[in-house]
């Protein structure tokens, strides 16, 4: 009888005597998502109860749209920290390419034609970028700092401090004023961006080799990876979301202004940061991403309906994102000590 048993459970397929994972364990594994998620629903209810508009529709309808940059650049800024690195420049290639846009739009270059043209600008800049960084072995930090006030003043130097008017009638306004199906369109770009950034992030060799770089970049490299021309394309990325970004602010508002995306960098990483995404790099989280730019818009957006002075505002929004983050980074090492 105990011969028999004991030969039924040897038989017994390995699937059958593994532990399913129960719900608790994918919280923990998962604890730096779970936090930021629990964090942005406390968010939007304590703003829900402070004022009565902050849940109508036309208002989040309002915080997709106004949200649509950060999410796309904050997208790209994942694969950018995840590696390890970090991008300062995003603010300035958001206004460059705003202010770009303005002014080729009044030179008569058909509105298709820039949008790529500020896209491959975007990319130009992300490949020097990462050039010195991957290959140079000049710190991100460093060189994107650098970038931030050059391409900055490149924009100053274009407009004079003044802002570029779009002709109200052009179609490449519709970019960042349009509505489709009753969703703003700039919504529905970032919604693209987002789940092309996730399948490539989750789903494809180059998101695990963007994660392996960030946790051992000896180890990639070894395996055969080129590592310093992965490193330098999630610059290209990061530079073609700012521009994109730059494109749809520029449509939104109907005119191109240097001053545009001033502290933009600081949003992003915070962003990035707030959805679980590690600084030190090798671990990073799309899904985290777009709730740490939810949770940094929505703050936004409730503190002007709650009619915070906005000499406060920064103070209130940098003190809840701190506490977030410390949340979060809690969280998370509860999780690993768990696992």
């Amino acid at each position: 009888m105990n011969a028999t048993s004991s030969s039924a459970d040897m038989a017994a397929p390995p699937s059958s005597r593994v532990r399913k994972k129960s719900w608790k364990d994918v919280a923990l594994a998962n604890g730096s998502v779970v936090s930021i998620a629990l964090f942005f629903v406390a968010v939007c209810a304590v703003f829900s109860l402070i004022t009565g508009s902050f849940l109508t529709t036309p208002n989040l309808l309002n915080i997709v749209r106004q949200s649509a940059p950060l999410l796309i650049v904050a997208a790209a800024m994942t694969f950018v920290i995840t590696t390890g690195g970090i991008d300062l420049s995003v603010g300035s290639v958001l206004a460059l390419a705003a202010t770009l846009s303005a002014v080729l739009l009044q030179a008569g270059l058909p509105w298709p034609l820039v949008v790529v043209a500020m896209l491959a600008l975007g990319a130009a800049i992300g490949a020097l970028q990462g050039f010195f960084i991957a290959y140079e072995r000049i710190p991100a930090f460093i060189v994107t700092l650098a970038g931030l006030s050059v391409i900055r003043g490149v924009a100053l130097l274009i407009t004079g401090g003044y802002s570029i008017p779009v002709e109200p009638t052009s179609l490449f306004v519709s970019i960042g004023r349009a509505w489709f199906l009753g969703v703003p369109v700039p919504a529905l770009l970032a919604l693209a961006v987002l789940m092309v950034a996730y399948l490539a992030f989750n789903q494809t060799p180059f998101g695990r080799y963007v994660t392996g770089i960030g946790a051992n970049t000896e180890a990639v490299r070894r395996a055969g990876v080129d590592t310093r021309f992965m490193t330098l394309f999630v610059y290209i990325l990061s530079g073609m979301a700012a521009a994109s970004a730059g494109i749809i602010l520029a449509a939104r508002l109907g005119s191109g202004s240097s001053n545009s995306g001033q502290g933009f960098e600081l949003d992003v990483i915070a962003a990035v940061v707030l959805g679980g995404t590690s600084l030190f790099g090798g671990r990073g989280t799309i899904i985290g991403t777009v709730l740490g730019a939810l949770t940094v818009a929505v703050i936004g957006n409730g503190l002007i309906l709650a009619h915070m002075s906005p000499f406060l505002t920064p103070i209130v929004t940098g003190t809840i994102i701190l506490i977030a983050i410390w949340l979060n980074f809690r969280l998370f090492k509860g999780a690993v000590r768990s696992r």
